[in-house]
Formats: C-alpha cells, structure tokens, sequence
C-alpha cells in the first residue's frame, strides 16, 4: 500500500500558518480584496521586514483559474506569493522568509 501526504483540510493548514508566523513574531493577516476575487488567502509580515502572500489549499487540491490570474498579477509587481497545501510547504516558506536579511530600510 502506497502511503502519501496525509490529507488536510484547508482550514487546519491555515492555523497552523498563523500560528507558525505568530511564532516568529509576525502576523498572517485574513487578506480579502472586495472587487477583486482569487486573491490569496493570507498577507503574512515577519519582523525582519518581509511581506508574503500565501494561498492555502486542502491537502491535493489546485489553484483555480481565477486565482492563477491574480496571483500572477501580484507577482507582476514584485511581491512573493506561494500556495501550500501542506504543514511542510509551510514550513519550507517560512523557512524562506524567516531567514530573509531585513528589508525596512531605517528612516
């Protein structure tokens, strides 16, 4: 018998995403754009001046088209956006992020 991802729902990933970022001293803002549909699920800021999206999904699941679309748009301006549908995707993200030198510049 083949043995895979444990499967989770979405909304167990996403606690777990706050709850990691909390960890690290940020916070994993719900994101909701009226107008504006597909946008990802959280806007996450750490404390070393890193600002991420991430678009949570249940264990398996895929982006739609319209969230493809946004997603896209948002990286057009330079921001980082990543899906999970996993603890361990998580982790791997805020391994990335957490680990980023400061971006805030002092004024």
């Amino acid at each position: 018998m083949k043995r895979g991802k444990k499967k989770m729902l979405e909304s167990i990933i996403e606690k777990y995403l706050v709850s990691e970022v909390k960890k690290l001293g940020g916070t994993a803002y719900k994101f909701v754009s009226p107008g504006h549909a597909g946008v990802p699920d959280r806007l996450c800021l750490l404390p070393n001046g890193t600002a991420f999206f991430v678009e949570l999904k249940a264990t398996g699941k895929t982006t739609r088209p319209l969230q493809d679309r946004q997603i896209e748009k948002i990286r057009a301006y330079g921001q980082r956006v990543y899906v999970a549908d996993s603890r361990e995707k998580i982790k791997e993200i805020l391994e990335i992020e957490g680990g980023r030198e400061s971006e805030v510049q002092a004024t």
